[in-house]
């Protein structure tokens, strides 16, 4: 074999090594960029992070969409919104409709969603030395208060600026109290902590409390309190949970996972989303621990529950005003019986 036939495959074989190399490298360049994950942070709240109900919702949401890696925060809803503004979650995920339209209207949010609802409930000792069972919450927290004064009862508040806290604040309010002059009492009691450590002060101190339902009948059925519900779901103690995306046109949230917080908020409304909320706890407490809002609301079969609901968290007519949806693409267009329920549902005002 003459030297220039053997510099010619050397050359050949130089280029086809040089080939491969270049194919592997832009292989493995473009095989690693598209599997890159994404992070989605979702700042939430304690009532709906511990019945475990987030671990099933992120399970299903990433198999739909595997680039995506979704985190929760649990706080209370203070916290949680506080967490959000800082720009250190891309979204929340709370229950306290005056604050969810305060961070509308400051600019931070986007795109508010109702998901799903339960009600609150009293809890406290299986023999109510109150004796409020059954009364309405005003009632009940008005005797738990003047048997507080005579050394025959507690109350342990949340006390930690949550969706549950303010609720509670709200219904002293209602009842003609103060809060602020309530816990300097000491028959009042602030735990300043979530819901599962406030039922076990509350069991430990043989004591009252508001409580969501789902809580309630996950730390119940968990042993890890012996509470029941005294004073029972009413549309006086309605919750209900929303999500909003962090606006990307505010500077101190512009950095926020916009697209991947549009997929959490379109996938929490859609059917399996929607039948993941029916499902949850049914196996285990006979009745779902929250109620999945657009099946109610495309059901239309309770309208006087849907009042209740629009009533609490709708502004003007609407649970997220025009003025503060961007890029909402189809997601307020899902649902149109909104429209038409609220003009009937006028009648149960009077």
């Amino acid at each position: 074999m003459s030297s220039q036939s053997r510099r010619t495959k050397l050359f050949v074989f130089i280029i086809v090594v040089i080939i491969i190399l270049v194919g592997l490298g832009s292989y493995t360049y473009f095989n690693t960029k598209m599997t890159t994950k994404q992070h989605l942070i979702v700042s939430t709240t304690t009532s709906l992070y511990e019945t475990g109900l987030l671990d099933i919702v992120k399970v299903e949401f990433e198999k739909q969409h595997p680039s995506i890696n979704v985190s929760f925060i649990s706080q209370g809803t203070g916290l949680a919104i506080q967490t959000a503004m800082r720009g250190d979650a891309d979204m929340i995920l709370i229950h306290d409709p005056a604050r969810e339209l305060k961070y509308l209207q400051d600019g931070y949010g986007v795109n508010r969603k109702i998901v799903a609802y339960n009600f609150f409930v009293i809890a406290g000792p299986s023999s109510d030395p109150v004796n409020v069972k059954d009364l309405s919450p005003t009632e009940a927290f008005t005797k738990i208060k003047e048997a507080g004064e005579a050394n025959s009862a507690i109350w342990v508040s949340r006390g930690d600026d949550s969706g549950t806290h303010a609720k509670e604040k709200r219904i002293w309010k209602t009842a003609g109290f103060d809060t602020t002059e309530l816990r300097t009492m000491d028959w009042y009691l602030e735990a300043g902590t979530g819901m599962t450590a406030t039922l076990r002060l509350t069991d430990e101190k043989n004591a009252y409390t508001l409580v969501d339902l789902g809580s309630y009948l996950n730390n119940y059925a968990n042993e890890n309190i012996k509470l029941e519900i005294i004073v029972d779901a009413g549309r006086d103690t309605l919750n209900v949970y929303s999500v909003i995306a962090n606006d990307p046109k505010k500077t101190e949230v512009s950095s926020s996972n916009f697209d991947a917080s549009m997929k959490f908020i379109e996938f929490l409304v859609s059917d399996e989303a929607q039948q993941i909320f029916t499902d949850f706890g049914k196996d285990k407490f006979s009745k779902p621990l929250f109620n999945p809002y657009i099946k109610l609301l495309e059901s239309g079969d309770n309208q006087e529950l849907i009042y209740w609901i629009q009533d609490l968290a709708y502004y003007d007519g609407t649970e997220c005003p025009p003025q503060y949806r961007c890029e909402a693409n189809y997601l307020y267009q899902i649902i149109h019986k909104e429209l038409i329920i609220t003009p009937i549902l006028l009648d149960f005002q009077h």
